[in-house]
């Protein structure tokens, strides 16, 4: 069954996104009976139609965007799917809503409105009978989310702890080497690891975000009303066989709370074997013991593959909200 895509967002992300419908569609028609077709893509004021051999036109060829309702309504779209950035404005939500009343599932990569209408995108969701996936959001290509969304639905997950901010791990491991904070924080820049504004990354604002999504997930907290404590990245002398890691906390027992704080890993742990810009949560499932998933690409492709297995899953699944 062929099922139109709608994109909104085309950075690095949202090319990524649409390079691997074009690239595999076929493939994955044959194996997983789902034909993904790319049918538009929308900037913030224009938009364009995809050709059906999925190739998206010149930006200068674009034309001015119509309303996304109209925009639905004129695709079909069964999945929207999101890749705009973080910027604290209203387009994300307000699209994601009109997306779900208009029957589609929404795959999102955009944090903003997870934060601030969780809820309000979780009753939309369930009363249209579709999905919200967030993969892209909590930890690109880790499987983060899938684990708190459904894999461990059932276990009594007592808390979840993570590295979920890959500059964070790569800075710390260089200021272990002596090497100065703005050197280290360069490096992780000319490599990639880095955005130009590491601010989020480096003060655990954004390990914090994907730890209130991944409760959310786990427990239904608000995460506009959770309460975060963050403790910044900086330089501080371990013992031997540990590594210092920026580490996210949550717990059942704490409901509402999370904190980031800096914490000496042994390094035969999880959190500590980490190297280079890796990512990695452990969730204590207690009589079931922990349950650790590590790696997965932190940059747009591995971001775009999230948002693929979201699309595939949203599709295949079956589920509504957040479920």
């Amino acid at each position: 069954m062929e099922t139109a895509v709608l994109l909104a967002g085309y950075g690095p992300v949202g090319q990524a996104y649409a390079g691997l419908l074009r690239e595999h569609r076929a493939a994955w028609r044959d194996r997983y009976g789902v034909d993904l077709r790319l049918v538009e893509v929308r900037g913030n004021r224009t938009r364009t139609s995809v050709a059906a051999s999925g190739q998206v036109a010149p930006r200068e060829e674009w034309e001015p965007a119509d309303d996304i309702t109209d925009a639905l309504a004129r695709t079909g779209a069964h999945v929207f799917a999101q890749a705009v950035p973080s910027d604290g404005g209203d387009r994300a939500a307000r699209e994601a809503l009109a997306a779900l009343a208009g029957g589609a599932h929404v795959v999102t990569a955009t944090k903003t409105h997870l934060l601030t209408e969780w809820h309000a995108l979780d009753r939309a969701a369930r009363a249209a009978g579709r999905s919200v996936r967030v993969s892209g959001a909590t930890g690109a290509a880790m499987p983060a989310g899938d684990l708190a969304r459904s894999v461990l639905r059932g276990f009594d997950v007592q808390a979840v702890r993570g590295c979920l901010n890959g500059t964070a791990t790569f800075v710390l491991d260089r200021l272990a080497e002596g090497v100065p904070p703005a050197d280290a924080v360069a490096r992780a820049q000319e490599l990639g690891i880095a955005e130009a504004d590491v601010s989020a990354d480096l003060s655990g604002r954004d390990a914090a975000t994907k730890m209130r999504l991944l409760a959310a997930l786990l427990w239904g907290w608000d995460p506009a009303r959770t309460e975060v404590s963050a403790e910044p990245v900086t330089a501080r002398d371990v013992g031997p066989g540990h590594r210092l890691r920026h580490v996210a906390t949550a717990e059942a027992a704490r409901p509402g709370v999370v904190e980031v704080r800096l914490s000496a890993e042994p390094v035969t742990s999880p959190l500590g074997a980490l190297t280079g810009p890796e990512k990695a949560v452990t969730y204590d499932c207690g009589e079931a013991g922990p349950v650790s998933v590590s790696g997965g690409r932190s940059s747009p492709r591995g971001a775009a593959l999230a948002m693929v297995k979201d699309t595939l899953g949203a599709v295949l699944e079956g589920t509504a909200g957040f479920r």
